[in-house]
């Protein structure tokens, strides 16, 4: 049986990042492991997303961190795809007093952090989005430099070409268990062959509860298919920033690739059958209310992708105390790519025996062990 100090599952964005950092820092051998290809889950479908908003400190330290590292992408990783961060502006919507209230108490958060997010008001909203009906709203939060990748896949593609020429390897094969041996872990493959590792990271998303239940770990992960709409591609721009009106479940932007989303924030089952309608009319009212430059669009095309989510919101990260040498970075619920640069550096920091930071440290599995210590992400796309 081959040995490496660590092996980690899943070659998503935030297993190449952790196996970048790891190797930057000269730990090694790095091992990682994908059923089916680099980018092949949720990190090859997202839209390339970036931003600093959130109510939670944990997610504003942890987002405030990737955001800088995402500045420098080119220099940190040696890119030869050179992806640009471009900034478009995010706006959360309030239609109400007091969702305007919440809204203001996160911004004041994020602003302690240093994140320069503001809260504006109804007008002020239509100047910063051109074409945006604004008279129905209270007023939005707002941050111009949040933003998004002209070519996420791109991104995916430089840490996993970064890991791998700093010597981590990337193996196709399916992880079948995980069980202790001796000081370290085994690792069974579909194929019946194994590896042995120092070190395991489930970095696998909504396929994390299936390898830590055997081991008597019940991770609150659950598998949620959710639902956008696009268009197809159009030139003339109509909507830059990414607009977000959660009291009405609405959000739309016009992506890199000249194609329009538009989804219903409530969009996710595992069969959208009769409920397409639902979110189409959905969509139709927000664009009727909020975004009659989007009028004559048409949403053709219904595309799925999966969130691993949690009841609160936000990732599970860091060691289990009960399974040395066992450590977790799964339930993003859909911010992974947006988080990846921070948690991978926080999970090499850990692995290594260093501080990961109050962001990270604030994610471990025992805040669900009573409720008492989960604080919910309620910024979620």
């Amino acid at each position: 049986m081959s040995s490496v100090e660590v092996a980690i599952v899943g070659a998503g964005v935030v297993g190449l990042s952790i196996a970048f950092h790891l190797r930057e820092r000269g730990v090694g051998p790095v091992l990682l492991l994908e059923r089916s290809g680099i980018g092949a889950g949720a990190s090859g479908v997202q839209p390339g997303g970036v931003r600093r908003q959130w109510a939670t400190r944990e997610h504003c330290l942890l987002a405030q961190e990737s955001y800088e590292f995402w500045l420098e992408i080119d220099e940190r990783l040696d890119t030869r795809t050179h992806p640009v961060l471009e900034p478009c502006g995010y706006a959360f919507t309030a239609h109400t007093d007091a969702a305007l209230a919440a809204l203001r108490a996160n911004v004041e958060l994020q602003n302690s952090l240093g994140v320069p997010s503001e809260v504006v008001s109804a007008e002020r909203l239509e100047e910063l989005v051109p074409g945006l009906d604004a008279s129905s709203l209270a007023g939005a939060a707002w941050c111009g430099t949040d933003g998004y990748f002209d070519r996420p896949q791109a991104v995916v593609e430089s840490f996993g070409d970064a890991a791998v020429r700093r010597g981590a390897e990337v193996r196709l094969a399916e992880v079948e268990a995980v069980t202790p041996d001796g000081g370290g872990w085994a690792l069974r493959f579909a194929s019946g062959d194994e590896v042995r590792a120092s070190q395991v990271v489930l970095a696998n998303a909504w396929d994390a509860p299936a390898l830590a239940a055997p081991l008597g770990v019940d991770l609150p992960i659950r598998r949620e298919p959710r639902y956008v709409f696009l268009s197809e591609p159009i030139r003339e721009r109509l909507l830059e920033p990414l607009l977000i009106a959660p009291e009405i479940g609405f959000a739309a932007k016009h992506l890199a690739n000249g194609r329009v989303l538009a989804g219903d924030l409530s969009a996710s089952g595992d069969d959208p059958g009769a409920a397409r309608e639902t979110w189409r009319r959905t969509v139709r009212r927000g664009i009727e209310e909020l975004a009659p430059m989007l009028s004559f669009v048409a949403f053709d095309l219904l595309v799925d992708g999966i969130y691993d989510t949690t009841p609160d919101h936000e990732a599970i990260l860091g060691p289990l105390d009960s399974l040395p040498g066992l450590w977790l970075a799964a339930g993003f619920s859909g911010h992974g790519f947006m988080m990846a640069p921070a948690v991978g550096r926080a999970l090499a920091d850990w692995i290594g025996g260093a501080d990961p930071g109050e962001g990270a440290a604030a994610l471990g599995v025992a805040r669900f062990a009573d409720g008492s210590d989960l604080r919910l992400e309620t910024q979620v796309v």
